[in-house]
């Protein structure tokens, strides 16, 4: 069985986007942008909601070929180019880039995907994994907070009809006071 991981950004009053779908407070520190490249290489299946495909799949492609591009932005394009990914939209009809598109009912897809043998999965989207936590599907957060107060958006977490107990299996402190702090849910 697979493992579930929601690992995000996100605002220390608990949002992944700024009004607007701002991501502008979110520019990662070299040492945490290692961090997030390793979390690609070491996903075997990363699942999108179609907001952050569309910003994905708009930028990194081709940010290896872009003047100026780091050495370590070009191995973060590789690796997500290479990942394997799913997209869930009702709305968009193609996909791209090492991924396929489902258009039905995202919960029972995952449960599938999460019965399967293989690697971890990652989900990556608000509304997506809200629908994930719901349906307690999520066995780990990861967490990374940044010290900025945006004062609304997409929040991190969803409203859930019961609690979810979770133990702290690791923290990490970045440059800039950006803090990573890993969940895993009781079971």
């Amino acid at each position: 069985m697979r493992k579930l991981i929601f690992a995000m950004n996100v605002t220390l009053d608990g949002y992944i986007a700024a009004p607007g779908d701002d991501l502008g407070w979110s520019v990662p520190s070299d040492e945490f942008f290692q961090w997030w490249s390793d979390r690609v290489d070491a996903t075997s299946l990363a699942l999108y909601g179609r907001k952050l495909w569309e910003a994905m799949s708009s930028h990194w492609p081709t940010a290896d070929q872009q003047p100026g591009a780091t050495p370590a932005q070009v191995e973060f394009a590789r690796r997500w180019r290479d990942m394997p990914k799913v997209v869930f939209s009702s709305t968009i009809s193609t996909v791209d880039w090492n991924a396929r598109l489902v258009t039905g009912d995202a919960v029972t897809e995952i449960t599938r995907l999460k019965a399967e043998d293989g690697g971890p999965m990652d989900v990556s989207s608000g509304t997506l994994a809200a629908a994930a936590m719901r349906a307690g599907l999520i066995d780990e957060y990861a967490i990374v907070t940044h010290p900025v107060l945006v004062g609304g958006g997409t929040p991190f977490f969803t409203a859930l009809d019961n609690w979810v107990k979770l133990n702290l299996v690791e923290t990490r402190t970045f440059p800039g006071g950006v803090v990573l702090t890993r969940y895993e849910t009781r079971r």
